[in-house]
């Protein structure tokens, strides 16, 4: 059977009311982009998916029609997106969606119901939810905007980035779209925050540096939201991202370790060395045991195998739980001490991540699926 090729994305009416500082049908067109489909403003020749500008929905619905030709999807009867590979039918659901009608009876398309697919596994965000297809009108679009924002938000994350900022980095991420900011500009500014913590670390400056570095990880998370509510993802922005989280910790520690002089409580040589070598090491073996799992899982997380995985990242040696040890240290006046406590934490972290490595490779070995519990 030959492949069918990709259909072009065609938009049912027109929406005047903005969402993330666009229009509904620019949305539309930075979705199709985003999945390497053409878009029309006539009738294509071959396959077309046509979209009602009218709502706004999650990704999700535009690869689950995608999957399915010759479907309707409707929403309160209404159809918000239809896959179809012939166009006979294509006027007449062009106009039920630009004028908000249930369809025709007699239609040759088969009719999917929205409500009977509310909860879809997200894979690169690591959670089971319910994806966004709501209505867009003036009345309803800060709630749209919470509720895109909040789908946006990875399932399984650190304890400060899922429970602490969240609020905050909405207010953000409403500014810079309003404002015309793009993710990287986002991103550039956290890493100006990121060098400058780095720099207060190493001369003592720890709560200057916790204050620097508190914005740098806010707008660490909202680059990303940005991104993913104003469809605006790019693969030198997801390099540049994704590089600064992995490359600075280790710096953060270095020099933290070396402020402490400015304290009086510079640690000793060999204390210096112990800690730095399990903080260093350990956080590039923590990430080493975390691809050879992806590499052996077919892309799957280690932290989304078992609920305990999912739990236990919430509060693993990274950056973000690292930083509430040394807070909390730095505030009982004793950074030295929270130092120590992250390089122990660190071991601990490392040494249950491998655990967990071991303990697939030997049900992989048993003949056992690997799978995430959240897809179940």
């Amino acid at each position: 059977m030959s492949k069918l090729p990709a259909p072009a994305v065609l938009i049912a009416g027109t929406n005047p009311t903005p969402i993330w500082g666009m229009s509904s049908e620019e949305r539309l067109h930075r979705i199709a982009r985003a999945r390497g489909l053409p878009t029309t403003r006539g009738e294509p020749d071959g396959p077309v998916l046509i979209a009602a500008a009218s709502h706004v929905f999650d990704h999700q619905w535009i690869g689950f029609m995608l999957a399915r030709p010759g479907s309707v999807l409707t929403s309160g009867d209404v159809p918000v997106l239809a896959h179809l590979t012939g166009n006979r039918s294509a006027d007449l659901i062009r106009k039920a969606m630009a004028e908000g009608h249930p369809l025709p009876e007699g239609l040759p398309v088969e009719i999917v119901r929205a409500e009977d697919h509310r909860v879809f596994y997200n894979e690169a965000l690591r959670k089971r939810e319910e994806p966004m297809l709501e209505p867009l009108t003036p009345g309803n679009v800060r709630a749209i905007e919470r509720m895109s924002y909040f789908g946006a938000y990875k399932g399984v994350t650190d304890i400060l980035t899922k429970y602490l900022w969240p609020e905050w980095a909405l207010v953000l991420t409403r500014i810079a779209a309003r404002i015309g900011l793009t993710p990287n500009m986002i991103t550039t500014i956290g890493a100006i925050f990121c060098v400058v913590a780095t720099v207060l670390f190493a001369y003592g400056h720890y709560w200057l540096g916790m204050a620097a570095g508190l914005f740098f990880m806010v707008l660490d998370t909202v680059d990303g939201k940005l991104a993913r509510c104003t469809i605006t993802s790019s693969a030198w922005g997801n390099v540049f991202d994704h590089g600064m989280d992995l490359v600075h910790p280790p710096f953060w520690w270095w020099f933290w370790a070396t402020g402490l002089v400015h304290w009086g409580l510079a640690l000793d040589s060999t204390t210096f060395w112990w800690v730095q070598g399990v903080i260093q090491i350990g956080y590039w073996v923590q990430r080493a045991i975390e691809g050879i799992f992806m590499h052996r899982n077919a892309g799957m997380h280690i932290h989304v195998w078992q609920k305990i995985d999912s739990d236990f990242r919430l509060i693993t040696a990274r950056r973000n739980p690292n930083m509430v040890i040394l807070f909390v240290a730095t505030a009982f006046q004793r950074p030295d001490i929270g130092l120590i406590a992250v390089a122990v934490w660190t071991g601990l972290s490392c040494l249950f991540h491998l655990v967990r490595l071991i303990q697939a490779e030997v049900r992989r070995a048993k003949g056992d699926a690997i799978t995430s519990w959240l897809a179940a």
